[in-house]
């Protein structure tokens, strides 16, 4: 079986989450879903679970990050630079905040950032595959 990532997230209102997460290309799986989490899909062995206030609360008692803090950054590589701008854009258009952080712009790599309509801090970024000895992106 394939390593996965699963990312809990805690979130104040669970349809708008799931909306915004929709709308930037995350589908639903339906079979983890109900009136208290929603599981988000980035990739086979990527999954965001968005969690309601009360829901995260079964898992974890530890205090939730104060309002323009940040407890991490989670990192998407897309294949082209005009997908890293699509996608914080359109976080951006969604509800969302663009552009949390300053661009970055490293000539082999490119990342912009943005907060989730909970404040979740997602960078967007490409890199070059010939700076990564030669992988394919």
């Amino acid at each position: 079986m394939s390593k996965m990532i699963f990312v809990n997230l805690p979130v104040a209102d669970l349809p708008r989450a799931k909306a915004f997460y929709e709308a930037l290309g995350f589908p639903n799986n339906p079979q983890f879903t109900d009136e208290n989490a929603a599981c988000m899909v980035w990739s086979d062995t990527i999954f965001v679970m968005l969690l309601s206030h009360g829901h995260w609360r079964n898992f974890t008692q530890r205090p939730f990050p104060p309002e323009g803090s940040s407890e991490v950054m989670l990192a998407l590589n897309f294949d082209s630079t005009d997908e890293v701008n699509r996608i914080v854009d359109l976080a951006g258009a969604e509800g969302g905040t663009a552009d949390v952080n300053p661009k970055q712009d490293h000539g082999f790599m490119v990342s912009r950032s943005f907060a989730d309509p909970d404040g979740h801090v997602w960078e967007a970024f490409w890199m070059d595959p010939a700076a990564m000895g030669g992988a394919e992106g």
